[in-house]
């Protein structure tokens, strides 16, 4: 039975058994403030330069629901719209790497883009290069700030920020088309996945909207 623990989140059985697993908003707020805190507490601008890239890659994946791949293969000079606050990302797909030049757009905040609009202001030259970070150094440094906040192994994956942005989105009432649109799913069999909730997470957020 899937248990509801309202510190270290849920986990939602999908059909073939697995577990999904995410972040509550109370977690998706302490990681935030962590990433922001490894970022704006650097010991001086050249590490600061370096650890900025790692904390817009976390806000990019936390915002746009995409894979890391995608994500670091965003251009900040061609694929943001810095007014409208638009991404464009290559779509990757595990199953079907043969399939090339497919893009996709995604809306995000414009606080996310501003901030990567200010990182490149202090930083020019590292205009083309924001979202060029080691994929490794990356899982290993959000694992180290998960684990540092005091949350289960579990999500010590950066995939979470995936799971979270789906579920988030479900939960406000987006399509699931639209949903399937913006993970790139090809299925909308993968992304229904997401409709299921366990009965107690279900009551939970009944008791949240004051329906019961």
């Amino acid at each position: 039975m899937t248990s509801v623990n309202p510190y270290y989140g849920l986990q939602v059985s999908n059909q073939v058994g697995r577990n999904i697993d995410y972040l509550n908003e109370k977690q998706l707020k302490i990681l935030t403030a962590k990433f922001r805190d490894y970022f704006e507490k650097a010991p001086g601008p050249r590490v600061a330069r370096i650890r900025g890239r790692y904390f817009l890659m976390f806000l990019f994946l936390r915002f746009t629901g995409a894979r890391i791949s995608e994500v670091a293969g965003i251009d900040d000079q061609v694929d943001v719209d810095y007014r409208a606050g638009d991404v464009t990302l290559a779509v990757l797909k595990r199953h079907n790497p043969h399939k090339k030049n497919m893009r996709k757009m995604v809306s995000v905040p414009l606080q996310a883009v501003n901030k990567l609009a200010r990182y490149l202001a202090q930083y020019p030259e590292m205009k083309g290069k924001a979202f060029s970070v080691n994929r490794s150094n990356f899982f290993r440094l959000f694992q180290k700030l998960t684990l540092d906040c005091g949350f289960s192994k579990t999500l010590a994956h950066p995939h979470v920020l995936r799971h979270t942005r789906a579920l988030e989105m479900v939960r406000a009432g987006v399509p699931l088309t639209i949903v399937q649109q913006i993970l790139g799913h090809a299925n909308l069999n993968t992304t229904a996945v997401y409709l299921q909730f366990s009965g107690q997470e279900a009551k939970a957020i009944l008791k949240d909207r004051g329906l019961i």
